[in-house]
């Protein structure tokens, strides 16, 4: 089940974001994740967030956070990984950004983007599997690491 974020998932949320994290950029050194840890959980729940809630276990194993049209990011805790939850997380970010336009920028065209580290091959995988496509490269200030900016658009 997804849902809108409540700040009760706040801690389950942060072990999600610190873990997923540390597990798919072990190119960056982990006290960058570790430092930057309190920020992010302060400003977290300002963000446009989407929690993915196991209904057998109630426990929330993904989430996925959005800026309009932009995927600031998707997060499946390693034990949740494989089984669709990111997908459908994408899904619902699509859902959410198409109920925002208007008709005339539907008549138009939907479109997500988003940026993610070029060493991350998985995710990069992912989101090629999902129909996005490279749209500039780039580093990213804060790591020094090559990124890559992906854009996914669905024609009507």
């Amino acid at each position: 089940m997804i849902r809108k974020f409540e700040s009760r998932d706040l801690d389950a949320v942060m072990q999600i974001w610190l873990h997923g994290n540390l597990d798919a950029h072990a190119f960056i050194p982990a006290d960058f994740w570790t430092d930057h840890f309190e920020m992010v959980r302060d400003i977290l729940p300002q963000a446009e967030l989407y929690v993915h809630e196991n209904e057998a276990t109630r426990q929330i194993d993904g989430f996925i956070g959005l800026s309009e049209s932009h995927i600031e990011g998707i997060f499946v805790a390693k034990s949740a990984r494989s089984k669709g939850i990111g997908k459908a997380l994408l899904e619902y970010a699509k859902s959410r950004v198409l109920r925002r336009l208007d008709r005339a920028q539907v008549a138009h065209q939907l479109r997500l983007t988003l940026s993610v580290y070029q060493k991350n091959e998985r995710a990069i995988a992912f989101y090629r599997r999902e129909k996005f496509v490279v749209q500039s490269e780039g580093i990213d200030e804060d790591t020094n690491e090559a990124e890559i900016q992906m854009f996914w658009t669905r024609q009507t």
